[in-house]
């Protein structure tokens, strides 16, 4: 049973006898509590306190913190979307895309989406150019948890 957490780069406990890695694609890090997998096929149970989604490198520690259980991204199926000869097209995509409220990765030359075949087909007929990709995906947490010091950034 995993109950605590420390963020990316933190020192783990000296007794942290067992290290384990999970990974979660973005969707199953927004929830702290349930059943999982190791990436090694153990089995875990998340029963952390709310908050914000779990961030990859982060360590989550069983309560006697004797298993500490590394936080991966994994990949999965994304869209790549690039408007080269006109980057306000770019924005206004992202701005279209947050109107739907759909979960994004911001990055200056692209923006990064779950793969989505009604979103694909709106975004080829706005002229952008449109990839399908599998990788990891670290969309925005949003304005309210920048605010409270969640929030994540692309350097």
């Amino acid at each position: 049973m995993l109950v605590r957490r420390l963020e990316a780069g933190a020192a783990l406990p000296a007794g942290a006898l067992r290290r384990l890695q999970m990974s979660l694609r973005a969707d199953q890090r927004t929830s702290l509590r349930g059943h999982r997998r190791s990436s090694c096929g153990h089995d875990l149970l998340l029963q952390l306190p709310r908050g914000a989604a779990l961030q990859p490198g982060e360590w989550l520690l069983s309560d006697d913190a004797q298993v500490a259980v590394a936080v991966v991204a994994a990949p999965e199926p994304l869209l790549r979307v690039t408007a080269a000869a006109d980057p306000l097209a770019l924005m206004q995509a992202a701005y279209h895309l947050g109107n739907r409220h759909v979960p994004l990765e911001l990055h200056s030359d692209h923006l990064l989406l779950q793969h989505d075949p009604v979103l694909l087909d709106l975004l080829r007929r706005r002229g952008l150019g449109v990839e399908a990709i599998e990788a990891p995906f670290l969309p925005e947490a949003g304005a309210y948890a920048a605010v409270e010091g969640h929030g994540h950034h692309h350097h």
